[in-house]
């Protein structure tokens, strides 16, 4: 018909970026809810269980999203064949990074999903984050129960580094870095608050430092502080002040390096419906 626009093709209408942030959206969810439905099993039989029935469930169900959403992105446009290749460059080379004993117990991995995410930005970020553990697991021999929490919560670290990226790409390079080594000093506490979580509600011996059902959330909050300060404050303060140590090190030559590598791999041409002219009038004829 005149003037009406032509179907767009398959794959480039305005759904798949929105499929693919559902994506995002529904692995984030789902991490919430692997951390916290304990709070809600008022069952003693749970305890010292911890994950161990559906923890396989949760990194199945992870590691399907990380597919699905690559899949979404590729076929979208927003992400080619090589930024699918830089984001497994990436996440080997900080899977490896996390075999490197550095003082206080820190490790590389960590400095280097903020540096990464902040040049790759919060979607890639998460993916960073989730992958880069699974791969660090794989080359540890650390696979347990515990491993799609680590993922997810390095995964919740890279999408930060992502957005305060965004804040701070126009900062200078140094006040950037100082910032970004602020994030990764905070989230050397967070990071470690939040694994505790995926074993805590399990732990129910009675004691001052435990949980049991039916507290109210001041009275869990309070606990739980308690918990974690007598058992893994300090080892998170030294892990902390390493990442910001090393970002402060190295953060502005790798971030820089980063960025150039994002500019040369992202899309240059966005997919959008394809419209036709219309037909000129007899007059203009």
């Amino acid at each position: 018909m005149n003037g009406a626009p032509a179907p767009a093709p398959a794959g480039s209408g305005s759904a798949g970026p929105g499929r693919a942030v559902a994506v995002y959206a529904t692995t984030t969810l789902l991490g919430l809810a692997a951390f916290l439905y304990p709070f809600w099993l008022p069952d003693g039989s749970v305890r010292g269980q911890a994950h161990s029935a559906d923890a396989p469930l949760v990194a199945a169900a992870v590691g399907l999203l990380v597919v699905v959403v690559l899949a979404l992105e590729v076929r979208q446009g927003t992400m080619t064949a090589a930024g699918v290749a830089v984001l497994g460059v990436l996440s080997a080379a900080a899977g490896l990074m996390r075999l490197l004993d550095l003082p206080g117990g820190g490790n590389g991995i960590f400095f280097l999903v903020v540096l990464a995410g902040a040049a790759l930005g919060p979607r890639l970020g998460l993916l960073l984050g989730l992958c880069a553990m699974a791969v660090s697991a794989v080359l540890t021999g650390g696979v347990g129960p515990w491993l799609p929490f680590q993922m997810l919560g390095l995964g919740w670290m890279g999408a930060g580094a992502g957005w305060v990226g965004r804040l701070t790409v126009r900062l200078r390079p140094r006040l950037e870095v100082v910032a970004l080594a602020a994030y990764g000093w905070a989230w050397g506490f967070a990071y470690g608050a939040i694994l505790n979580l995926w074993f805590w509600p399990f732990v129910r011996d009675g004691g001052p430092l435990s949980w049991e059902p039916g507290m109210g959330a001041a009275a869990t909050a309070g606990r739980y502080w308690s918990f974690y300060v007598a058992t893994s404050f300090a080892w998170d303060a030294a892990g902390a002040l390493v990442n910001a140590a090393l970002v402060l090190a190295v953060g502005g030559p790798v971030l820089a390096a980063l960025r150039r590598a994002v500019a040369r791999i992202e899309p240059v041409a966005t997919f959008e419906p394809a419209r036709v002219a219309p037909e000129p009038t007899p007059a203009a004829r």
